[in-house]
């Protein structure tokens, strides 16, 4: 079909005199030849549209993990509290990111795609509003914990939004584009809050949320959605919106249709469908890359990533802003080149520098316990911070690629709960825990942190398949056969 596809559009321009120009496949449209532009005749203003939307909403996910970095001080000397106090307002955000997690798949299975957008959208600045003005530290940890009930949902919903609206041939660089977003959001907490009150830094967060109100009137909801619940019509007026009204989405609209059709007849109904045969690899492999990515240590990193150059010897605001400049370049690396490499090597690249830095961390802290080599441990502790965020920054949030990708439509929601769940659940032990785990050993817990990066690499390498350049039907038609 898609050679024929592709003949059918040469043909065309051919008759119609466009000799200089040929059919892309890299970019899934037409390109301008003789030397010169291709253009991607699909990326419509609705498209880009629609996945700013979703970048404003892992930014703003970003901000709610990098909040507590740069405000552990100030907040801790406003409101007298202790250690134990302030790790359980860093860390209750993943104790609301739990409850978001386990009914994700079930919210936006339900309500769609952008009724979810709406109500997220409420508990985010609602979240917000509530540390800004607080009156008491009670109130700081209810704000905190509606953005993690905030965080819990949309970072399964922004990257499945983004992969069922997009071509093949570019979905991994624009849900690329979200993990950047969430790094950046996080860059601007750590920048913005070495210079303003932590009150103020909460005011400028609501930024995100306030644009979302203003461009979810213009964003189609997901075309796949729209084909599980029966709304055909409107799947297909979706597509338009998102390729352009001249464009020619049947056969696009056909398979997504079949597709579905086909899966129905295996379904049973329920979150049962997902403990299939058929879905258990897939699961266990996605399940099992989130875990040990948060038992890998990325929320003590971006939570308390002040305090621990801080503990280092090394100026706090020098270190997050250096950090903020290393998300950023290698994010946009990320963004760039993962079409083209695949996911596997920017997984295993990352989860190995992962590994590494931590293993550079733990290191420096050894040697500072021992205070030996006290000029050079504090800068391995710096190329340490900075090697696990970059890391992190080009391949951490390709797990969510993967569910989106792997997981049809009918069972897509049981399995993000389900990952999402399992994530966020270790998550919170290594957020709430890390402050008191570095008084019992600051270099066995980073150290502990590269054993589970080591672990996730091997599981990386054994299980993950590669799914650049084909569609969401054919990947998962590969990965789980109809038959049992």
């Amino acid at each position: 079909m898609e050679q024929q596809r592709k003949e059918a559009t040469e043909r065309l321009l051919s008759t119609q005199g466009h000799d200089n120009l040929f059919y892309s496949e890299e970019n899934d449209g037409v390109g301008v030849g003789d030397g010169g532009l291709v253009a991607v005749s699909n990326f419509t203003s609705i498209l880009g549209l629609s996945i700013f939307m979703a970048a404003c909403i892992t930014f703003g996910f970003g901000c709610a993990i990098g909040y507590s970095s740069p405000t552990q001080s100030s907040i801790m000397e406003d409101w007298g509290l202790s250690v134990a106090e302030f790790s359980l307002f860093g860390s209750i955000l993943s104790i609301g990111s739990l409850i978001g997690a386990a009914i994700s798949g079930k919210i936006t299975d339900l309500f769609g795609r952008k009724l979810t957008m709406w109500i997220l959208n409420l508990f985010y600045i609602g979240g917000w509003l509530a540390i800004a003005f607080t009156k008491a530290p009670w109130l700081l940890n209810l704000g905190r914990i509606s953005l993690g009930f905030t965080n819990g949902i949309s970072g399964y919903l922004a990257p499945i939004y983004i992969a069922e609206i997009t071509t093949k041939n570019v979905r991994g660089r624009f849900t690329t584009i979200l993990q950047l977003m969430v790094g950046w959001g996080a860059s601007f907490m750590y920048v913005v809050g070495s210079f303003v009150h932590w009150r103020t830094l909460a005011l400028l967060a609501t930024i995100p949320g306030l644009l979302q109100v203003l461009l979810i009137f213009f964003i189609p909801e997901s075309p796949r959605w729209l084909a599980k619940v029966g709304r055909e019509k409107e799947l297909e007026a979706a597509l338009l919106c998102l390729r352009g009204d001249k464009a020619d989405i049947s056969d696009e609209a056909i398979e997504i249709k079949n597709h579905v059709e086909s899966l129905k007849s295996s379904s049973r109904g329920g979150i049962v469908d997902i403990f299939q045969k058929k879905y258990v690899r897939p699961l266990l492999t996605v399940v099992g890359m989130m875990v040990l990515t948060n038992l890998g240590g990325i929320n003590a990193f971006a939570y308390y990533s002040g305090a621990i150059f801080v503990s280092a010897g090394i100026s706090s605001m020098v270190g997050l802003i250096t950090l903020a400049a290393t998300q950023t370049v290698v994010g946009i690396l990320g963004t760039t080149i993962i079409d083209k490499l695949g996911r596997r090597p920017l997984l295993l690249v990352s989860s190995a520098g992962l590994c590494f830095s931590s293993f550079l961390t733990g290191v420096s802290f050894f040697l500072k316990d021992f205070n030996w080599w006290d000029q050079g441990s504090p800068i391995l502790a710096f190329i340490g911070l900075l090697m696990y965020m970059g890391s992190y920054a080009l391949g951490g949030g390709l797990p969510w690629l993967l569910v989106s990708e792997l997981f049809p439509i009918n069972v897509k929601g049981s399995a993000g709960s389900i990952c999402n769940f399992m994530g966020n659940s270790t998550g919170w032990v290594v957020g709430y825990y890390f402050n008191l785990l570095t008084e019992w050993s600051s270099a066995g817990i980073f150290f502990t942190f590269s054993a589970f990066c080591c672990a996730n690499f091997i599981l990386i390498a054994t299980m993950v398949p590669e799914t650049k350049g084909r569609t969401l039907e054919e990947i998962q038609a590969s990965i789980t056969p109809s038959s049992d």
